[in-house]
């Protein structure tokens, strides 16, 4: 029986790019574990939402690589996104509407504190990374 699990994203990627994949390939692991997953992106971890630093992430894996990327497209299509706008304004410079996510915004569940204390205390797993 799969558990429910909760990752958290708050860290600045660019501090440490491999943490950040690790941890990307934990959810999509996750994912193909069967488990009900859900991913909140916030600080800086919203970085990770911009296509344009998981294509450096991607260099960061090989010159041809496309792991990070397929593992996005993984996340964002099977597990439940949810996302601190006020962070991706903060973090990447964009307000709702402006379509440069990974995610349609209409495909995130908008929240911050609130939604962060309900997946911790609703979730049988937790990881921050």
């Amino acid at each position: 029986m799969g558990k429910r699990v909760f990752f958290k994203f708050v860290s600045e990627p660019k501090n440490d790019q491999l943490k950040s994949i690790v941890g990307l390939a934990c959810v999509a692991q996750a994912i193909a574990d069967g488990h009900e997953v859900s991913v909140f992106f916030a600080a800086s971890g919203t970085r990770l939402l911009s296509q344009g630093y998981i294509d450096v992430l991607d260099q960061e894996m090989g010159s041809d690589s496309k792991m990070v990327s397929e593992m996005m497209e993984k996340i964002v299509t099977k597990a439940t996104v949810y996302c601190s706008f006020a962070s991706v304004k903060a973090t990447l410079g964009l307000s709702e509407g402006d379509g440069g996510l990974l995610v349609a915004d209409d495909q995130i569940e908008w929240s911050g504190p609130p939604g962060v204390m309900f997946l911790a205390t609703n979730s049988d797993v937790q990881l921050t990374y």
